[in-house]
């Protein structure tokens, strides 16, 4: 396929940069320690300095993959998909989620909310960032908020962002990898404090797994 018609076929969502795709165990939020399907798709300008996949960011190092592909792999695996990124959402999710939803599979995103939403979508989990904060529109759909804890001042931030999400949205704290020893703690004693919190861990990096 010549470069300019790829590069109609990933605006329209057709072909997507594909990061990777692994069967794996959920590490994180409401759905951990359940088997999924992730599909990371390259692409984020969100720029968190912390993020733990700044590979995926550049999304011309990952190569344009036809949605049907993508689907066929997935199907294979699980019943239960998660597309994350990078930030899933910089690109039109419409065409995945169809062929994922027609394959009769559970689709769920993990997602900054920076970029308006796009796509069906049986769970949606919203982790805002400050550097680019979510579309007023993700508020009403996100089925749960998950708040990265990277120092003290974050717990204010996610209550700003808590004050914004819809009421069954179910909401998390979940420590930076990298400050997990020193936020870990100060996490609990907040949600013991504040019961309408969870925390979340990352499960997978304790498991050693993808």
């Amino acid at each position: 396929m010549l470069h300019k018609e790829v590069n109609i076929e990933v605006e329209k969502g057709e072909m997507l940069p594909l990061m990777e795709e692994f069967y794996t165990i959920q590490g994180e939020g409401y759905h951990t320690g359940t088997a999924a399907y992730f599909i990371r798709v390259g692409g984020c300008d969100v720029g968190c300095h912390w993020c733990d996949v700044k590979e995926s960011w550049n999304a011309d190092l990952h190569p344009p993959t036809k949605t049907e592909a993508i689907v066929a792999n997935a199907a294979r695996y699980a019943k239960t998909i998660v597309v994350t990124g990078g930030e899933p959402l910089s690109w039109n999710m419409e065409p995945l989620t169809h062929k994922l939803k027609n394959a009769g599979l559970k689709i769920h995103i993990e997602t900054s909310g920076a970029y308006p939403l796009t796509g069906i979508w049986d769970w949606i989990c919203l982790s805002p960032k400050k550097t680019k904060l979510p579309t007023e529109e993700i508020y009403h759909h996100a089925h749960e908020l998950k708040m990265i804890i990277h120092n003290r001042h974050d717990f204010a931030f996610a209550e700003e962002q808590a004050a914004k999400i819809n009421d069954n949205a179910i909401l998390f704290l979940q420590p930076e990898w990298s400050k997990k020893e020193q936020m870990t703690p100060l996490i609990v004693e907040y949600v013991m404090e504040n019961p309408k919190w969870r925390v979340s861990l990352q499960t997978h990096k304790y498991l050693n797994i993808p």
